[in-house]
């Protein structure tokens, strides 16, 4: 289990419309290293689906941090993630296109934009 001082997040909804472009919302600015797009990042993180809210997949609920190279992650996080500093907290609101593909796909979350509240913990 990987030290975290933050506690698990609560999702603000993005006010508006679905967005069909990635909409990056830093939440709180970390000091530590800084995210690159070929990085290996130790993160923890919450995502719901944007309609419903419903809580699809948290590492809070493992009380386990991650660790991801961002290069096999949705494109979402791949674009998202790049230029945030270790133990900032930021939302993502991913469109179907940066995440699973359109509907009818082969994810469960096919079709769906996505919100996901990632804490970057370390770069590694």
């Amino acid at each position: 289990m990987t030290d975290s001082s933050k506690t698990k997040p609560e999702i603000d909804f993005y006010d508006g419309a679905e967005p069909t472009e990635l909409v990056i919302t830093d939440i709180e600015v970390g000091t530590g290293a800084e995210a690159t797009s070929g990085a290996t990042v130790d993160v923890h993180y919450l995502g719901v689906d944007f309609v419903s809210g419903e809580e699809f997949d948290s590492s809070w609920s493992r009380n386990q941090s991650t660790t991801f190279p961002l290069s096999g992650l949705i494109k979402g996080w791949q674009e998202g993630i790049p230029g945030m500093k270790a133990g900032g907290r930021r939302q993502l609101v991913v469109p179907p296109h940066l995440a699973y593909g359109p509907a009818g796909g082969s994810h469960r979350l096919s079709g769906k934009t996505l919100i996901f509240v990632i804490d970057l913990i370390a770069v590694k």
